[in-house]
């Protein structure tokens, strides 16, 4: 057997442009395959506010495909529902060069000490699948900084008193304030709260040949028209492609990953059309095999690759590929002031607090709260306006005119409590384009996930009305799955093959040469946008499977 490459990683994203910097850059051949299309702003930054990743009524500005590409949810009443990328309950990832680092508003929060111990801190819920992680905070210290080096994160966390220690600062200086931050701040010192500006992964000044934000004021679902917003795509990607040492294969699926007879393996079979609207199997072979597709799509991968060894998908013997699927709730408060609080000027993101992370009174976990990015009128219409108010008529509209620059939000990702019966399974029905069994998806949170962001919905709206809100209003959550653009768990690391997918590196059990890389390694998912952490862990991660190599 021909060996044409050291690594084969699959996925283009957050952790995938990093594993292949740090491997390209260390000598090895690399074949990095994405599924979508290589995009630039040029292209791509049209504004359209009803196709983009932060409103998606009728398509994206990236992929997957409307066409082609289905899932299928089963609803809590055990209904099946075929469903397109743009649609809800689908849960989509951009599929583009970047991942959703192209189009992600860029928050770079490394996790706090206690994410990384939820059961020992809390104990285990009954229904939950709630653990520990392998490895701890100080495991992970030393690469959240590299990440925040590497990548570029601008912030100040001198005010960030509930968080871990840090080994060094921030590379660039925060963002600066906007009319809402100094509202915000008189209502957080009233109530005693400790606050600071969030970190970014956005260039407040320019660096590495690209410029500093230009305040568009279309951060998330978009593209940078600047080049200032720090993805994978533009910063650990062309460091890969200038090394001679690794490949770009994009608009390319993988069907499986390869096995020999004896179950081990030995690369990726990838589809190519043949010219007449079909697909035929082209096996690349390698050393290693590392899957970067997103908790989703990494655990159908899996799924989709059985052997005589593992009949029901790599790494699957336990029962364990797909489960624990998890994302964020983000309860939100909105308030309206006498004033004009927001100017449109992006990003949007000035003013944090980390406070009610942890240490609440009779509940898991809890959440950082902060401010949000700017807000497309278009999004205040569909989720935003009171629920008194209508959605159509003259009085939607003047409420609209009169009020959308007086008007501000806290909100905040809620740690979630996982379930194992959250899970990502093969449809026996429903086919994509390509031949392949799509990704079911069924399961809810668990309750405690609920009640815990009920009583962060509280504690944002007492901040907003110590702010000045003349009016405040927020929706309580309800059971639902949930997984989004933060998904993660479907293959978590642990200590033993019988309750997790990969050991603390992302290696397989059972396997010397499969690993995972991204967000599906998370047993839990933080109280924050879990994106630094992901890419830490790939720094980690590929600096070990190079070692190994």
């Amino acid at each position: 057997m021909k060996i044409d490459y050291d690594a084969i990683i699959v996925g283009a994203g957050a952790a995938g442009n990093i594993a292949a910097g740090v491997l390209a850059e260390a000598g090895k051949r690399i074949l990095l395959i994405e599924r979508g299309k290589s995009r630039t702003y040029a292209e791509d930054g049209h504004r359209d506010h009803l196709r983009n990743h932060r409103l998606q009524a009728y398509g994206f500005n990236t992929g997957p495909e409307i066409d082609g590409n289905p899932r299928v949810f089963i609803d809590q009443q055990g209904r099946r529902h075929v469903i397109k990328p743009h649609q809800d309950n689908y849960h989509v990832n951009a599929a583009v060069v970047g991942g959703g680092t192209f189009v992600y508003g860029g928050l770079a929060w490394r996790f706090h000490p206690k994410d990384f111990l939820m059961a020992s801190t809390y104990g285990r819920p009954e229904g939950s699948s709630l653990v520990d992680w392998p490895i701890s905070y100080d495991d992970l210290e030393l690469w959240y900084g590299k990440a925040e080096h590497e990548i570029g994160v601008s912030g100040d966390g001198s005010g960030d008193r509930n968080s871990g220690p840090r080994g060094r600062d921030y590379p660039m200086p925060p963002v600066a304030d906007n009319p809402t931050s100094a509202h915000l701040r008189a209502g957080a010192s009233a109530l005693g709260l400790s606050t600071f500006t969030p970190p970014l992964l956005v260039n407040t000044v320019p660096r590495a040949g690209r410029g500093a934000c230009i305040h568009c004021g279309s951060c998330v679902g978009f593209p940078c028209p600047s080049n200032g917003k720090n993805g994978t795509q533009n910063t650990m990607l062309p460091r890969a492609l200038a090394t001679g040492h690794c490949d770009l294969l994009i608009e390319t699926v993988v069907e499986k990953v390869a096995t020999d007879d004896r179950g081990n393996v030995i690369g990726v079979d990838i589809l190519e059309a043949d010219g007449a609207g079909q697909f035929k199997s082209r096996r690349i072979c390698s050393s290693m095999v590392i899957l970067s597709a997103g908790a989703i799509e990494t655990a159908r991968l899996m799924l989709l690759t059985r052997t005589n060894r593992e009949p029901n998908g790599l790494g699957n013997n336990h029962d364990q590929v797909g489960r624990n699927l998890q994302g964020h709730y983000y309860p939100t408060v909105f308030g309206l002031f006498e004033e004009p609080v927001q100017d449109s000027k992006g990003p949007g993101v000035t003013i944090a607090t980390t406070d009610y992370n942890h240490g609440n009174d009779g509940v898991i976990g809890g959440a950082m709260l902060a401010d949000d990015f700017v807000m497309l009128p278009i999004i205040l219409w569909k989720s935003g306006l009171p629920d008194d108010l209508p959605r159509y008529g003259l009085s939607a509209k003047h409420f609209m005119r009169d009020n959308f620059t007086r008007i501000a939000q806290i909100k905040g990702p809620v740690h979630e409590i996982p379930s194992a019966d959250c899970r990502v399974r093969l449809d026996p029905e429903i086919r994509d384009k390509y031949g392949r069994s799509v990704a079911q998806l069924s399961g809810t949170t668990h309750g405690e996930t609920v009640r815990t962001a009920d009583y962060i919905l509280e504690k944002a709206d007492a901040w907003m009305r110590a702010s000045g809100a003349v009016r405040t209003w927020g929706k309580r959550q309800t059971l639902r799955l949930s997984a989004g653009q933060h998904q993660a768990g479907t293959c978590r690391m642990g200590e033993a093959p019988q309750t997790s997918v990969t050991d603390s590196f992302g290696k397989v059990w059972g396997h010397d040469n499969l690993y995972v890389c991204d967000a599906s390694l998370h047993p839990t998912n933080g109280g924050y946008n879990p994106v630094l952490t992901v890419m830490a862990l790939a720094f980690r991660n590929a600096e070990r499977i190079g070692n190994l190599l």
